[in-house]
């Protein structure tokens, strides 16, 4: 019985994968926006801290809560469940996703981080060759294909 009881208190504190996945998809698209979590709590009316616990899935987001992100955030509130999983033969969610749904490039730490690091080179010149450069890398990864 004891037992019992500290399995489900365990399962209750610990955070739901829809809630870490819909806080991961929080921080990433803050970061895209290159908008501080003080920035964002401020916009909606809570603390930075507030923020965090969101970002992490230990603080559950309420409906209304997660519109107001949508519009802070320019996003379709559709975006927080991005690549969270596709209905199982049960109907419910699953935690696995199949195949990664690539909604946006541009939505990507990565695509951002590289526009980022693009745009610090002052060179035009060099600017010219790094395009280049990835043209014919780009060129290249369709002939491995």
């Amino acid at each position: 019985m004891a037992n019992e009881m500290l399995e489900r208190t365990e399962r209750e504190t610990r955070p739901s994968p829809i809630d870490v996945h819909v806080g991961s998809r929080i921080r990433l698209r803050r970061t895209l926006l290159g908008m501080s979590q003080e920035k964002l709590g401020d916009a909606l009316g809570l603390t930075f801290q507030q923020v965090q616990k969101y970002e992490r899935g230990a603080n559950r987001i309420g409906a209304s809560r997660l519109y107001e992100l949508a519009r802070v955030l320019d996003v379709p509130v559709s975006y927080f469940f991005e690549e969270f999983g596709e209905a199982g033969p049960s109907g419910g969610l699953s935690e696995q996703v199949a195949e990664p749904y690539q909604s946006n490039p541009m939505m990507k730490r990565e695509t951002l981080e590289l526009v980022r690091a693009y745009l610090r080179i002052s060179d035009p010149q060099i600017k010219r060759r790094l395009f280049d450069l990835a043209k014919a890398l780009a060129a290249c990864s369709h002939l491995s294909d």
